[in-house]
């Protein structure tokens, strides 16, 4: 792939300047909540240690582990919890971060698992939400770019196990 040449489909600037604004919009509302985020790993910890930093309230953090992808460009469809939640999110007001949201499989798994355990209220908040790719009747609660359907990687998103480490997102050119 790398031989390929990059195209930049969201630049480390705008990630920066919409992450700042969604971190506004969190704490507004979640001022008068007991807020618990949930970062699904791996694709969603740079997003998340982003976003919290932007969020001014008292804020636990939690993680979990899915699998649908492998090393595949298309989820497999079967979720696989690779690590639970560690903490007790009973009565909390749980907020889960994930980097993309395409078939909505996952977050749709995720949130009715949260939901299992006695959270108050669970809310999704990505990334990037790529709604063509949906097979689930749903919505982030909260996101910053919407995209079309292309495979993109860069900004905590994979290819294989690499390139998380890429500070925008990118795709390659044909």
């Amino acid at each position: 792939m790398e031989k390929k040449k990059r195209n930049i489909v969201i630049s480390e600037d705008a990630i920066k300047s919409k992450i700042k604004d969604l971190g506004k919009i969190i704490t507004h509302d979640y001022s008068d909540k007991n807020l618990y985020v949930l970062s699904l790993l791996r694709g969603s910890f740079i997003y998340t240690a982003d976003l919290v930093r932007e969020i001014d309230l008292p804020t636990k953090i939690g993680f979990m582990t899915t699998s649908s992808y492998g090393n595949n460009e298309t989820s497999s469809g079967a979720i696989k919890v690779v690590n639970d939640i560690k903490d007790d999110i009973k009565d909390l007001d749980v907020l889960i971060i994930d980097d993309i949201v395409d078939s909505g499989l996952t977050m749709n798994f995720v949130i009715e698992h949260a939901k299992s355990l006695g959270a108050k209220s669970v809310k999704s908040c990505v990334l990037l939400d790529k709604p063509e790719r949906r097979q689930v009747d749903l919505k982030p609660d909260y996101f910053c770019f919407e995209i079309p359907d292309i495979f993109v990687v860069g900004y905590g998103l994979n290819y294989g196990d690499y390139y998380r480490n890429v500070p925008y997102i990118f795709n390659w050119e044909e």
